[in-house]
């Protein structure tokens, strides 16, 4: 068992370019300063298609006009796989991992980006065995799916980039309860054979994307041996307690030492000294 932490941050709705490039920030954070935390960004997105390195065009279904219409944005994403589909309704994860570390600390010399896929995997199917749903890999597809009687249908789509530097991002989609009429202007993934389903479809009832973040962190943790997460939440009410002891000052959160918020808070600092406000 490794001895990584990961700080979760739930982010609610982000649009999926300023969600992209905030990964990319990360990740380059994360290689340039080893003693950063990993972290799992969850979030939702408004209504967005993107193409993954191996997308190809003739799977979108609508034309530019039609797109604007219904007020769907599209993007060329330097993630895997093809065509999907991202809106309000969808849990997403994106894992901003230290891959080489993580699994040097498991004992392979490498880091191995199949086995990652397939951790990726194990945590929807964990999470869907939280809701009585049994999921399923479908080969050779990156994906889990369900299989109710009319046969497999996808519930989760994945596609990653791995750095030069082994760092992680982009990462899984979960279908909670979006609008699954968004789908039909796509090929989801490329794959024809089958369509696409939600927890709420499934279950007769419509869960909230917050409903399933508990169980997903449970097994992200469980399936990549993440043995502590750090919610924003504990380092708020640590800030707060502070106050309460009588504090004029107090900065809590794991990147106090590192932070691209550091400048602002030495600024505040000695304004407060030079004022005699201790």
């Amino acid at each position: 068992m490794s001895q990584t932490a990961v700080e979760v941050a739930w982010l609610g709705q982000v649009e999926y370019g300023l969600a992209w490039e905030r990964q990319k920030a990360l990740a380059a954070g994360r290689a340039a300063a080893p003693d950063l935390p990993d972290r799992l960004l969850l979030l939702e997105h408004p209504h967005t298609y993107t193409l993954g390195r191996r997308g190809r065009l003739e799977h979108l279904l609508l034309d530019e006009a039609e797109l604007a219409r219904l007020g769907i944005a599209l993007y060329q994403a330097d993630r895997g796989g093809d065509i999907t589909y991202h809106g309000p309704g969808q849990l997403v994860g994106y894992p901003i991992l230290d891959l080489k570390r993580l699994h040097r600390e498991r004992g392979l010399p490498h880091p191995d980006l199949h086995l990652y896929l397939r951790e990726l995997e194990e945590v929807i199917i964990q999470t869907l065995a939280g809701f009585g749903l049994a999921g399923v890999r479908y080969r050779p597809y990156t994906e889990v799916c369900v299989e109710p009687a009319a046969g497999p249908r996808k519930i989760a789509a994945i596609g990653v980039k791995v750095t030069s530097r082994g760092i992680t991002y982009h990462g899984f989609a979960l279908n909670v309860a979006p609008d699954l009429a968004y789908f039909e202007g796509i090929v989801p993934c490329g794959i024809h054979e089958y369509g696409v389903t939600s927890l709420a479809a499934l279950t007769g009832r419509p869960p909230a994307v917050s409903d399933v973040l508990p169980a997903l962190v449970a097994a992200f943790g469980q399936v990549l041996g993440i043995e502590r997460y750090y919610h924003p939440d504990e380092f708020e009410a640590l800030r707060l307690a502070g106050y309460e002891m009588g504090f004029k000052w107090v900065e809590s959160g794991p990147l106090v030492r590192s932070s691209y918020r550091a400048e602002q808070q030495v600024a505040a600092l000695s304004t407060m000294f030079q004022a005699g406000d201790t």
